[in-house]
């Protein structure tokens, strides 16, 4: 797409070429090797956690205690989201960074690509840490991925090495953003300014630097729980002098902004696919960065909206309640302006397209009900019931999700030189979408009707909804064996590619997402 020097494979091994087999992929410092580890490591991770996640479902297909045990259910409920945040959500972003960074910057490579690698490769040990806990006296931790105490206090002896599992994938966030912001702040082409970075790239620029700043909060908050547990510490035991409730503001000023890490990317993501499939430019390229930039801003000031029943003080609720509906008003920007940017636009719908339409329709249902939940008094009757399940799964699977998927059907044909599969692509794409609001639109209703959260039993009346999202579930789930399948055949083979993979949309990489650089680097006319 580019001919450039960027897309030459470069590698460290200059003297004897590439390692042979298995080592290369080891040892690689080349920031295409480690995004497609990346990549990889993130598609098994995911169906390990949507293994845990159709265990949950199977339980809540009809009232009563039948498939597994109670702790065993909660045990399901804190991996899964475990592994799907830090293990699925994360290093895909991350492997789509390692990838498309460098190329869109016009950079060599990452700017520090022996880090690079151990970022990657500490992963798999702190997963294989995290999912030995199943197997330990006294069974998993059951405490929600929040890790409350005291509850989470009461974890036996899989206590430790969960909360060594959390600081291992933290320091790997944590080495991965380092990485992005001195990538773009030292390695960008001649001519590419800030205001000219394509907006991947500056979704990916701003969070990192939330990552850098959140990370070593939570590694404080769970080190916290450590020392309470086994060093005579009362940071949160209430009879020591402790305040349980200081964890909850501790773990929200972390969590809050991980939330947005887990969401601005697939913005970024989207901002490239719909100016290329309605051939026309971004609408509103500076608003869409500034936009991102107050999100991560009021990211910081929100946190205590996951708290409105722990008894904070009225002005307390206000604030946070207010400051949690401004955050409404940048997401509105980037979501008129890719609406604006698709409107008479020459539109086609091809699958990655299909993705990101699908993901800003149902990101702004999730954003609608996030709007409800920002309502203190009201939320008082929504939280901790599936309605908030409905609203964060709307938000990350739909949204986070369904804008990974976008990206590898986007760039899957630059990664591997060839065309996947169109059709059976966007089976892929329609039946992933009616299924997907087949599980969780359900859960809106169930939540407003007081079904709580978490708990693997459930009044007879809910019994309905709850098998329908169960059908989903397993539907949704099998429907990613399409994906799977899809992928493998085009890295095998398929169609090769040329310059221009979508037709009419020159140089894609540069001319639609922002502004043109001052060296242009395609030798395509700019589309205006």
């Amino acid at each position: 797409m580019n001919a450039t020097t960027t897309d030459t494979h470069h590698d460290d091994h200059h003297d004897h070429g590439p390692a042979p087999g298995l080592m290369r992929w080891v040892t690689t410092t080349n920031h295409k090797d480690i995004g497609t580890l990346y990549l990889w490591f993130s598609l098994i991770m995911f169906f390990i956690g949507g293994a845990m996640a159709l265990v949950i479902r199977t339980e809540l297909f009809q009232p009563g205690l039948q498939v597994v045990d109670p702790q065993f259910f909660n045990t399901m409920t804190t991996m899964h989201a475990l592994i799907m945040i830090f293990g699925v959500v994360m290093p895909a972003f991350v492997g789509l960074a390692n990838w498309m960074l460098p190329i869109m910057i016009g950079a060599p490579d990452m700017a520090l690509p022996r880090m690079n690698n151990w970022s990657f490769w500490i992963l798999p040990f702190g997963f294989s840490m995290m999912l030995s806990t199943l197997f330990m006296e006294g069974g998993g931790p059951a405490s929600g991925w929040t890790l409350y105490p005291p509850l989470s206090l009461q974890t036996g002896e899989a206590f430790p090495f969960l909360i060594f599992s959390i600081h291992i994938l933290g320091i790997s966030s944590i080495m991965g953003a380092i990485n992005i912001v001195a990538t773009i702040q030292n390695l960008r082409a001649p001519g590419m300014s800030y205001m000219k970075m394509p907006l991947f790239v500056w979704t990916w620029f701003i969070t990192a630097y939330l990552l850098i700043a959140v990370m070593p909060v939570l590694a404080g908050a769970v080190t916290m729980l450590l020392t309470d547990k086994y060093f005579g510490t009362a940071f949160f035991t209430a009879g020591g002098g402790g305040d349980p409730v200081m964890f909850q503001h501790i773990f929200w000023f972390f969590g809050h902004p991980e939330v947005y890490i887990l969401i601005l990317p697939s913005f970024g993501v989207v901002s490239e696919i719909i100016p290329t499939f309605a051939r026309k430019k971004l609408f509103g390229y500076a608003s869409m960065v500034y936009a991102t930039g107050s999100i991560a801003f009021l990211s910081f000031i929100v946190w205590a909206h996951h708290m409105f029943t722990v008894g904070m003080p009225l002005s307390g609720e206000l604030f946070f309640m207010f400051a949690t509906m401004l955050i409404a008003v940048p997401t509105g920007v980037k979501v008129f302006n890719w609406v604006a940017t698709m409107w008479r636009g020459a539109m086609t719908f091809e699958t990655p397209m299909l993705f990101a339409l699908g993901f800003v329709i149902m990101f702004t249902i999730g954003g609608f009900s996030g709007v409800m939940l920002a309502l203190a008094p009201v939320d008082f009757q929504y939280h901790d019931t599936y309605f908030v399940v409905a609203h964060f799964h709307y938000v990350l699977v739909p949204g986070s999700i369904f804008a990974i998927i976008a990206a590898v059907y986007y760039w899957i044909p630059k990664w591997t030189g060839n065309m996947y599969d169109e059709k059976w692509g966007k089976i892929h794409f329609w039946t992933s979408t009616i299924f997907v609001n087949l599980l969780f639109f359900p859960m809106h209703f169930v939540g407003l009707a007081g079904m709580p959260r978490r708990i693997p039993d459930y009044a007879v009346q809910f019994a309905d909804f709850n098998a329908i999202a169960t059908v989903g579930a397993f539907g949704f789930g099998f429907a990613q064996l399409i994906f799977v399948y899809v992928v493998f055949k085009c890295v095998r083979g398929g169609e090769k590619v040329t310059d221009q993979v979508w037709e009419g949309a020159e140089g894609l990489e540069w001319t639609l997402s922002s502004p043109p650089p001052y060296h242009s680097f395609t030798d395509q006319p700019v589309v205006k």
